[in-house]
């Protein structure tokens, strides 16, 4: 088993020998636990809880061709600097790193919700992005060492459980924030939260994955292994990839100069990438050693997979709830109560049940298996679909979404040493918030797409383009009478035909988790090595 660092035996020694593992006591574990799972859940609502709040900020700041950004730069920011968290939280100490990250998210947050124009919300958006990059990895990471291997599973179960919340109560908490206070509540809403959960923080000792010099140190040594030129050129890579796909579609076509572009600027970055990395060996920023372990790519695969269902259920769901049945935003965050139970049930309990059995494989199958099948039954909705099996669709998705919620985790975090989880953890967050950007692009498109080919079919009458300016929730607002029946059934069909991507995932996540591996966490994992 691997081992984190006891100074008082470290300075006894002439050589540096594997002290003792430090875990957090009882107390102090579950303040921890409690205390990620809410940094993890803020994080994870920001994402989504601006969705429903977007025509009241464009409404105030009369800013309609700013709406991509207020998303778009949250995602570019978080996405281009997940790699090198993976670093600093290598180098330095976690909770000094996590709670640096954590003040910078708070800072934009309250940016946001200061807002005088719509430039200084976005400019707080990238600002809490740039924070929230190192969140998730930094939580994943403390919970790792803070307890032995055999009972990691059920804590980030517990963990990632309760941070999903974020991302399906996102929209109805920012719906009935701007229903019934101000939008910059979406935002004002993670300072006294996570101002409480980031003082418990201070008064513990979390332990840290291997043995860490003092910062006055670290920092005069550290900037080779940071492999920042490594940094500049993937962030470049990973902006002009991103800014296609804000732009396609949107501010010009997919097949226009700008966009293409942008998607050959962003491929032979990452070219040469790869080929600095390579030349970087184990000082790069995302070490290839690491990277090419098959366990490690089908864990980045699974958790994209995974996520990818996910965010298309959290988005397109309440679209279906609220323009196909007419549901209020509020209603429509009740509405998926069934999958948010069954995802935090199901989470739970898997964690526990891989500490106790110790295998985690057959747990990423099965999840597969249910996301598959669940969002085929999401491509058979209808207008008339009866409450019945829209539960009991959800049902089975929140299965799915549960078993498998942290199996990436486990299976990356039992495939390396203590002092490269960190890295492996960035490269999975990276995965997950990279290719989930692709995925609700890839979504939107085949939404646009399908109501321009069949709103003419089923309302020949309407104006195609006025029903998609006006937005999901705006539709009933801009169609009436025997028209707006042949619109809600467009809508349905350009929703299921949605899910069929999410099908694609599922049979996706099926396929790579035979690759995660079959091994007993019980046992004892990689032996530590030098960082």
């Amino acid at each position: 088993m691997t081992t984190t660092t006891n100074q008082r035996e470290t300075r006894a020694s002439p050589r540096l020998r594997r002290p003792k593992m430090e875990y957090l006591s009882s107390t102090k574990l579950y303040l921890t636990v409690s205390s990620v799972t809410i940094i993890c859940f803020l994080f994870l609502l920001d994402i989504n809880i601006i969705v429903t709040a977007i025509p009241s900020i464009t409404n105030h700041f009369h800013s309609l061709p700013d709406v991509g950004w207020y998303g778009g730069a949250y995602t570019l920011a978080n996405a281009t600097l997940q790699p090198l968290t993976g670093k600093l939280y290598t180098y330095f100490h976690l909770k000094q790193v996590f709670l640096g990250c954590f003040a910078i998210f708070e800072v934009g947050s309250l940016i946001c919700g200061l807002a005088t124009s719509s430039k200084m919300l976005i400019i707080g958006r990238a600002i809490a992005g740039m924070g929230s990059a190192g969140l998730q990895n930094g939580s994943l990471t403390m919970l790792v060492v803070a307890v032995p291997r055999e009972r990691r599973p059920a804590l980030l179960g517990i963990c990632m459980g309760g941070a999903q919340l974020g991302l399906v109560l996102g929209p109805l908490l920012g719906g009935a924030f701007t229903e019934y206070v101000s939008w910059r509540w979406c935002f004002y809403i993670n300072l006294p939260i996570g101002g409480v959960a980031a003082a418990a923080l201070l008064f513990i000792h979390i332990p840290d994955q291997m043995p860490k010099d003092k910062f006055s140190n670290v920092i005069r040594n550290v900037w080779p292994k940071l492999d920042l030129v490594g940094f500049v050129i993937f962030a470049s890579a990973s902006i002009m990839f991103l800014l296609a796909l804000q732009f396609g579609g949107v501010q010009h076509p997919w097949d226009s100069s700008t966009v293409i572009g942008l998607f050959c600027g962003a491929g032979v970055t990452y070219l040469v990438f790869g080929l600095w990395e390579k030349r970087m060996g184990d000082n790069a920023m995302i070490p290839l050693s690491l990277a090419s372990q098959q366990i490690i790519i089908c864990s980045c695969f699974f958790i994209s997979f995974l996520m990818g269902c996910t965010f298309v259920a959290s988005y397109y769901l309440p679209i279906y709830f609220q323009t196909v049945k007419g549901r209020s935003p509020l209603a429509s965050g009740v509405d998926l109560l069934p999958n948010v139970m069954m995802n935090i049930t199901f989470g739970v309990s898997t964690g526990i049940a891989i500490s106790k059995f110790g295998y985690y494989l057959p747990f990423g199958v099965l999840s597969g298996i249910f996301l598959a099948t669940a969002n085929g039954l999401f491509s058979t909705l209808s207008p008339t679909t009866p409450l019945a099996r829209q539960v009991g669709f959800q049902i089975l998705l929140g299965v799915g979404q549960g078993l498998g919620v942290q199996i990436g985790m486990t299976a990356a975090q039992n495939a390396v040493s203590d002092a490269q989880t960190a890295l492996a953890m960035s490269l999975i967050m990276f995965s997950q918030t990279f290719t989930g950007s692709i995925y609700l692009t890839v979504a939107n498109t085949i939404l646009s797409n399908t109501l321009k080919s069949k709103i003419p079919q089923y309302a020949p009458r309407v104006n195609v383009q006025a029903v998609i300016n006006a937005g999901a929730t705006g539709v009933r607002q801009v169609v009436h009478g025997t028209e707006l029946a042949g619109v809600l059934r467009a809508y349905t069909d350009a929703i299921d035909r949605v899910f069929y991507l999410s099908i694609a995932m599922g049979v996706g996540a099926f396929g790579v988790a035979w690759g995660l591996g079959w091994k007993d966490i019980r046992r004892k994992g990689p032996a530590e090595s030098p960082a």
